[in-house]
């Protein structure tokens, strides 16, 4: 599993799936519906699914002295550990909302999703979106890209639609909030988030080593 992880970030990996990092920085912007940087984060990763396809990575991966399975194993794991840095440089831009910029005006007026733990929670959905539907859909094949491209892009902005209208709904405002017993209560929806994102994805996994050797090269 090393010597592949390391050929997925020297030769499948995109310039643009780090670059695509930065888009984690929207967690700051006032006014905008800040979910749409976990999405970006997941489009630099479809990136280099796009650089896998062109450049016949499956088929070398193939020819390696390895499993079929360890080759889903390895661009999950990548996936994952590109999202978990998003996910903590996230973490580090909400904290600095919630503490530093908590009293800065346009925070304090913004009329959209804030940047707190049910943000995170939310994003996590997000991933978990991203590790089931494009994941799942391009191990079907192991080129397609487009549709399942697609179907994650409408299940991620259904996702961030929710996100900005339950925060709305009475009995739900605790997740816009920004302090007190709102925190811990965000805190215990992030937490069944993120085992929702951690379930989906094994299960997404399984489903992707079943459907790609089933695949004849």
């Amino acid at each position: 599993m090393k010597n592949l992880m390391i050929k997925e970030w020297k030769l499948a990996a995109s310039p643009l799936t780090k670059f695509f990092l930065l888009f984690t920085l929207m967690t700051l912007i006032p006014g905008y519906p800040i979910l749409m940087g976990s999405m970006f984060v997941c489009l630099g990763i479809f990136y280099s699914y796009q650089s896998i396809r062109e450049n016949g990575d499956i088929l070398y991966s193939l020819l390696l002295p390895v499993p079929k399975a360890q080759v889903v194993r390895a661009k999950y794991l990548f996936c994952c550990v590109i999202q978990g840095a998003a996910l903590l440089l996230m973490t580090g831009l909400t904290v600095l909302r919630l503490t530093a910029l908590r009293a800065w005006p346009p925070y304090v007026t913004n009329a959209l999703m804030p940047a707190n733990l049910a943000y995170l929670g939310y994003v996590l959905l997000i991933f978990a979106a991203f590790n089931t539907v494009f994941l799942c859909g391009f191990f079907r094949t192991a080129w397609g890209i487009g549709w399942p491209l697609v179907r994650f892009i409408i299940l991620a902005v259904a996702i961030t639609a929710a996100a900005e209208v339950l925060w709305h709904v009475p009995g739900l405002t605790f997740l816009g909030g920004a302090g007190g017993s709102a925190l811990l209560r965000q805190g215990v929806f992030a937490l069944c988030c993120a085992a929702v994102c951690a379930l989906a994805t094994w299960a997404g996994l399984r489903l992707s080593v079943r459907r790609f050797e089933k695949l004849d090269f």
